[in-house]
């Protein structure tokens, strides 16, 4: 009967699908910690890459200058307006850099030799002046620039009138270094964007004269720095607080109010401190979704949800196979008591044999036919469920127990048939070579000639050949199957005449039997088969004893434990018709 577990999910099961469900969500969490690992590296390495273009490209703006300053030098200490313009002609600013509005000289002058400066500049240029009017003790004119064409208002501006110009070219006079002004509006500049001077110093180091300069208006040098179209960050440029750069505005159609990553880099550049503020647009986050880890999960509990459904119904399909089972279990059951009790009536009433025979041939055959075709029907519908990785195994052991107990009964059935068939064959008289029927034997079971050898004064017999094989082929079979390897098999088959008898014995060398049960063994149904050995009925020597007390002779055993066995018997030899020998009752 099946237990009260059986059927439903169990245990195991629930385990099971913890355990995979545990496994979906770390394997959902360890994607989703990767992609965010990616995708915080990507955005590390474009806003690295950012402040990187930032620096270099000051850096090489810085390299231009210090070209202006070797310029100068190489014209011992001054430069004229026309070698400057033929400079700056040379260096192909709007193409080699990009971003700078121009580049000039600035000359540096105290109120005692301002006049002198003004007399020679006017000299060449006669339209030529300083501007604003200041205070300062210092002035720091403007003396070329070029493109003129674009930056012709700068010509004159003394840059000392302002903080943030003067400061830086003090600072870069007094250092030595390149350095930028903090934010100023250009003159030259109609829309008053926020830019910044970059200045480098010329002249001795006791005695600077001047700088050569380059004004920028940050929107354009950072148009020339990347374009916006190539980077999925955008960034902010702060100085002092005041912001000299925004591309975080609603207007850029890929602003991303809520970016997924952002940072503030602070950045020194030539004297002044400029903070980075970067953060990823809507591109960015179009291209880095957690979308991946997003479908693990999905696909995770889907799978999840189908397990589970396969479980319940793995537990319906098994409940109605146990149920089923339990059917035929039962079913079997009723038969072999059935059987048992009509074997226990046949031991005592031999007449009414026929009558079990036929009972037993339409009865039992029939029902075990259609159990074991319901049975394959099962294993049919059940195949794709047999294949499967999760398919229950106790309910293909199930109906493997099914088939087994099919086979046996189907044996039990033949062996039935085979007993009542003594009685119908008796006085069947044909000549029995016996050499022939141990070659036919040798044959059928396998066996070199060596393994079965006939002594002996007989080799043939013709008083009721038809049992008189059934009793060869049964004993020679037990020694054949129930042999158990130790040594080489040998079975002996010995056939002497005694008179109007003949007694033949057949001898193994197998592992014996014990000498309790030498009378138990020719009992119907009786067995002394252990887990380990081939499948029997227990009829086999019981239609030998039958059958040799029908032809009114006598069956021994001589054998013990790992000695072999030898089973003598004495039969007809004379022609005496079989069925004039009385039956012997079974002992």
């Amino acid at each position: 009967m099946s237990g009260p577990a059986e059927g439903r999910i169990k245990g195991i099961h629930v385990i099971v699908v913890c355990l995979s469900l545990f496994l979906t969500l770390f394997a959902w969490q360890f994607s989703r910690q990767q992609i965010e690992t990616r995708v915080g590296q990507r955005f590390e390495d474009s806003r690295d890459s950012a402040i990187r273009l930032i620096v270099d490209r000051m850096a090489k703006y810085e390299d231009a200058l210090w070209a202006g300053v070797a310029a100068i030098e190489s014209h011992g200490g001054d430069i004229s307006y026309p070698d400057w313009h033929a400079f700056a002609q040379s260096l192909d600013i709007h193409e080699k850099y990009p971003g700078i509005n121009g580049i000039g000289v600035i000359h540096f002058h105290s109120a005692e030799t301002l006049s002198a400066y003004l007399r020679e500049q006017r000299g060449v240029r006669p339209t030529f002046r300083i501007f604003p009017e200041h205070d300062q003790s210092i002035y720091m004119p403007i003396t070329f620039i070029e493109p003129e064409s674009t930056n012709a208002a700068a010509i004159g501006l003394d840059v000392a009138h302002e903080t943030n110009r003067r400061m830086a070219a003090l600072a870069s006079r007094d250092t030595g270094t390149a350095q930028i002004t903090g934010p100023i509006t250009l003159v030259q500049d109609e829309s008053s964007t926020p830019g910044f001077l970059f200045y480098t110093p010329f002249g001795a180091d006791d005695a600077v004269e001047g700088a050569v300069y380059a004004p920028f208006v940050v929107h354009k040098l950072m148009e020339g720095l990347l374009a916006t179209e190539l980077r999925n960050v955008r960034f902010s440029i702060h100085d002092a607080g005041t912001v000299i750069y925004n591309e975080h505005t609603a207007e850029d159609e890929l602003y991303d109010a809520d970016p997924m990553y952002s940072d503030r880099v602070k950045v020194d550049l030539y004297g002044r401190t400029w903070t980075v503020d970067l953060r990823t647009n809507l591109a960015f986050r179009e291209q880095n979704t957690y979308a991946q880890s997003t479908y693990i999960l999905l696909a995770g509990l889907v799978i999840e949800a189908l397990i589970i459904s396969l479980l319940f119904l793995m537990a319906k399909a098994n409940k109605r196979a146990i149920s089923f089972a339990d059917h035929v279990t039962r079913s079997l059951k009723k038969k072999t008591v059935e059987l048992d009790a009509m074997n226990k009536e046949l031991c005592t009433k031999n007449e009414a044999l026929e009558e079990f025979a036929y009972i037993a041939s339409h009865d039992l055959k029939t029902p075990i036919r259609g159990i074991n075709g319901l049975t394959e029907m099962i294993e049919e519908d059940l195949e794709d469920y047999f294949a499967s990785s999760d398919a229950n195994p106790e309910v293909k052991q199930n109906l493997a127990l099914i088939h087994a107990r099919i086979t046996r009964m189907n044996q039990l059935t033949k062996g039935i048939m085979d007993y009542a068939k003594i009685e119908v064959s008796a006085g069947v008289n044909e000549p029995l070579d016996l050499e022939k029927t141990l070659a036919d034997l040798e044959f059928d079971l396998g066996l070199e000639k060596e393994q079965l050898q006939l002594k002996g004064d007989i080799t043939s017999i013709d008083v009721d050949t038809v049992n008189l094989r059934r009793v060869l082929e049964n004993l020679i079979g037990n020694a054949v199957k129930y042999h158990d390897g130790a040594q080489p098999l040998r079975v002996a088959v010995s056939a002497k005449r005694m008179g109007d008898r003949c007694m033949i014995s057949v001898a193994d060398n197998g592992p014996g039997i014990h000498p309790k049960f030498h009378t138990r063994i020719f009992k119907v149904f009786q067995t002394l088969r252990s887990a380990d050995m081939p499948e029997s009925t227990g009829i086999g020597l019981a239609i030998v004893k039958k059958s040799i007390e029908r032809h009114g002779g006598n069956i021994t055993l001589e054998s013990e434990l790992g000695h072999g066995a030898t089973f003598s018997f004495d039969w007809p030899a004379d022609g005496t018709q079989a069925s004039d020998l009385p039956l012997k009752e079974a002992a």
